[in-house]
């Protein structure tokens, strides 16, 4: 399967996306991220990395403003509620529901669209399978290894069909070696799903794995 087989969108554009934070001047920012292209945003802390991932998710925190307009297949996002803006958004922390199976993580995602209990199934089995974990559909996630639950929380994202993916240092807390495979995991899925995705890092393996271009953000700098 290929990007190109897959995907039907326009990709992402920013268009001179400005943040401030109490009215002090955070950054700025224009790019364009086609469909199943990583592209890496890089930066020290604090200058607003994690904050525009927030932006394009329609959760901007108090105090934040921002200015510039946002597109993703060509639709304005500044207007639409966050709950259908189709944006999926993976942290370092896997964050699965503790009070759920590892089915029950994955079925929480699948779109009410897919109605019907044995068509919901499937997918999650589809998902599991995918990330060769087939049959651990009843498994409490406590009982997983970190890698394990990092795919499952994967899965469970793009099990909620997004058009936009943003990866904010997911691949942080794993060692060496499975960040490796990871990683591998998770561009190889993005790119097969022609999602646009924005990976935000500090890490420069990262940004060469990913293969996409890297913005590099500056304090209270326009970039371009």
């Amino acid at each position: 399967m290929t990007a190109a087989a897959v995907g039907a969108g326009t990709g992402l554009a920013l268009d001179r996306v400005a943040l401030t934070r109490h009215g002090q001047p955070l950054l700025a920012l224009s790019l364009e991220v086609p469909p199943g292209e990583v592209v890496t945003v890089m930066g020290p802390s604090g200058v607003g990395k994690s904050t525009l991932l927030l932006h394009l998710c329609g959760l901007l925190p108090p105090g934040f403003r921002a200015t510039g307009r946002v597109r993703l297949d060509g639709r304005d996002l500044d207007r639409v509620a966050p709950e259908v803006r189709r944006v999926g958004l993976l942290f370092q922390d896997d964050l699965l529901f503790p009070h759920l199976s590892v089915g029950g993580n994955l079925a929480f995602a699948v779109p009410r669209t897919v109605g019907g209990r044995a068509a919901r199934r499937a997918r999650v089995e589809a998902a599991l399978a995918d990330a060769d974990l087939a049959g651990f559909a009843d498994r409490d996630p406590a009982t997983l290894s970190g890698g394990q639950r990092a795919r499952v929380a994967v899965m469970r994202v793009l099990l909620s069909e997004p058009r936009l993916l943003l990866l904010d240092e997911p691949f942080g807390r794993l060692d060496a070696a499975l960040r490796a495979r990871f990683r591998a995991f998770v561009f190889t899925r993005a790119r097969e799903r022609a999602l646009p995705t924005l990976l935000v890092t500090h890490d420069a393996a990262d940004a060469a794995a990913a293969g996409g271009p890297v913005v590099t953000l500056v304090p209270q700098s326009y970039q371009t």
